[in-house]
């Protein structure tokens, strides 16, 4: 069964027949993206925590192109990945996007175009990583294409090279792939990895006791030309670089069956393992029936992401249902995909990268923005209280002139003191000809810059982040809206700071 997400590649992809000896070239680790405004995540027991202990559920969406683009010569993405983009998809109420990646590109095997592979991709990868984290947003990176001859039973193609979904990894490139991406991402563990897409090994080896061996223990496997990644491998290349990031692993069946998963999890160090499910309307189990019997067992056990979910109709009948019995479940899901390819495929949530959703991304986005904590879509408007000193952030003698630095003062319901959070992510005041905008002064990063109004432009020291933990992060430097010293006194000014977890970062739109 292949997933009606695979027709754009499909279509796209080219022809490789011959199986090809690949010798794996390991480019030098990209930067260590810095931890910034996304929250730090752990597993607790089973459920997903911040550095506080506070737990997470993410809500999200897939951004198709890195597992493609670069093995068909397009280059690395499919569309942009900008910081307008970013903000279009922030504005459904988006925590978490998942970016498919494709070994082969990493690696900078020998048959991917030097302009889309090693240094250029993985500094492309970790530029995209930066910018969602700088948003509030965690970055979930998943090898979703890899290397190795497979004909078999659901084949995707008969090429050995990383051009389309395999039944399992290969060791030969995907070890060495989640220890360069590990070196990479390790210390931000606002990185989530995804260890592998959608296994199907039970296709290959002929049964699920078969199948889920072969998914844990890798190696030789009945029916797998090549030796197989198994997920402890994969767990144990990640840990040995010193990473703790938190791990999803999907189950058989395209990730749609966890019957086995509690029994076949495999062991790891750090207790930082999450299942992965994936659920559409064409799987199996797509009932609330099998969700409770299969499901809810794991989720008992483990924090459970949803990496993928979507309907073959491109509406929401199949959704609406699922994400309410996820929600029950205090779990979260991410949906297939932002990309702006033809819905009658089913699974597109939009219909251009300004964030215009499809029937299908209308009934998740509406879903989205109905969550507890949602800002409605960047809508909310009110005072923003200062929750540590009981006061409410202020113009100074309502001054319209763009340049004032911001204060807190007694919260008295002025014109100064009402703030709306915008869909572009601003945090403006007043309206009209009048209307400024909260802004990072002359575009700085560093801490102790101050926060001034200035006239509204859409750069990127004027997109705020409003998080769940109370902090207002900037989208440009990841730091934390501070009111100056712990002040509890009328007039103290804010600047931005380095995110403590203090009371004087904390704040209340509305």
């Amino acid at each position: 069964m292949k997933h009606i997400k695979m027709l754009k590649s499909a279509v796209s992809a080219f022809a490789a027949t011959a199986a090809v000896a690949v010798t794996c070239v390991l480019v030098a680790p990209v930067a260590q993206a810095a931890a910034a405004a996304a929250p730090q995540l752990h597993v607790s027991g089973n459920k997903l925590v911040d550095h506080n202990g506070a737990a997470v559920v993410l809500h999200g969406v897939n951004r198709s192109g890195g597992e493609f683009a670069c093995v068909q010569n397009n280059g690395i993405w499919d569309g942009p990945m900008d910081q307008a983009s970013v903000s279009a998809i922030k504005s459904w109420n988006v925590t978490a996007v998942r970016v498919p990646l494709n070994e082969a590109c990493w690696n900078s095997e020998s048959y991917v175009n030097r302009a889309y592979s090693g240094s250029t991709y993985q500094n492309a990868v970790a530029s995209y990583v930066n910018l969602l984290n700088a948003n509030g947003i965690v970055a979930i990176l998943d090898l979703h294409w890899t290397d190795g001859v497979y004909t078999g039973t659901s084949s995707g193609c008969s090429s050995a090279q990383a051009t389309c979904q395999k039944p399992m990894p290969d060791a030969a490139q995907a070890i060495p792939f989640w220890t360069s991406v590990a070196n990479a991402f390790k210390g931000n563990n606002a990185v989530v990895f995804d260890l592998f897409n959608e296994p199907y090994p039970e296709r290959a080896t002929g049964s699920e006791s078969s199948g889920w061996a072969c998914w844990r223990n890798g190696g030789t496997c009945n029916g797998i030309g090549y030796q197989v990644a198994g997920m402890q491998a994969m767990v144990n290349a990640v840990r040995s670089t010193g990473a703790s990031n938190v791990l999803m692993l999907g189950g058989l069946a395209y990730s749609n069956d966890l019957s086995q998963w509690n029994q076949y999890k495999p062991s790891d160090p750090t207790g930082n393992l999450a299942a992965s499910w994936h659920s559409y309307s064409f799987n199996v189990c797509n009932s609330s029936s099998c969700w409770n019997s299969q499901i809810a067992p794991v989720i008992a056990n483990s924090p459970l992401i949803t990496g993928e979910l979507g309907e073959s109709d491109c509406g929401d009948s199949y959704i609406n249902p699922l994400m309410s019995w996820l929600d029950g479940q205090h779990t979260g899901y991410l949906a297939w995909t932002w990309n702006t390819w033809s819905c009658a495929g089913g699974n597109i949530l939009i219909t251009d990268y300004s964030g215009t959703p499809t029937a299908f991304g209308a009934g998740y986005k509406a879903h989205l923005l109905s969550l507890p904590g949602s800002t409605g879509g960047g809508g909310t408007s009110g005072p923003l209280r200062a929750v540590g000193a009981g006061k409410c952030l202020d113009v100074p003698n309502r001054s319209t002139t763009a340049g004032m630095q911001l204060e807190i003062w007694d919260c008295n319901g002025g014109s100064n003191q009402q703030f709306t959070h915008t869909s572009s992510g601003q945090l403006t005041v007043y309206s009209g000809s009048s209307q400024l905008c909260l802004d990072a002064y002359n575009g700085q990063t560093t801490a102790g810059t101050k926060v001034q109004t200035w006239t509204c432009t859409g750069g990127a020291n004027q997109q705020w982040n409003i998080n769940s933990n109370g902090t207002i992060t900037s989208a440009q430097s990841g730091l934390c809206l501070d009111v100056t010293g712990a002040s509890t006194a009328n007039g103290a000014l804010v600047e931005l700071w380095t995110c403590t977890g203090g009371s004087n970062q904390q704040w209340k739109l509305g």
